[in-house]
């Protein structure tokens, strides 16, 4: 993708990166139908290397991970009264 970048950057019809900007910015309608096939080229070759799993498995994971730690979650056991620090004080003033 970077040498994609770089050939779009060259045609004019890519932005360089500026700043915080973490993707360049690419006007679509600008690029001929070779370069958007390359881009999708490029992005399923990507796709093609991540390792897949299952919903049903990724879910049996994530419950047995969450109840793994349920015990010590403060939302589901709740939070000692003398370490709460949004208790409301007991006592005082208001002075008007």
């Amino acid at each position: 993708m970077l040498f994609s970048y770089y050939h779009l950057l060259k045609s004019g019809k890519a932005t360089p990166r500026t700043g915080r900007q973490k993707m360049p910015v690419i006007n679509i309608e600008d690029l001929t139908e070779k370069d958007k096939l390359k881009m999708e080229v490029d992005q399923l070759k990507k796709e093609v290397t991540l390792e897949r799993m299952l919903v049903s498995k990724c879910c049996e994971e994530v419950r047995d991970y969450v109840e793994e730690r349920s015990g010590e979650d403060p939302l589901v056991k709740g939070i000692p009264e003398d370490k709460n620090p949004f208790k409301e004080l007991k006592g005082g003033c208001v002075i008007s």
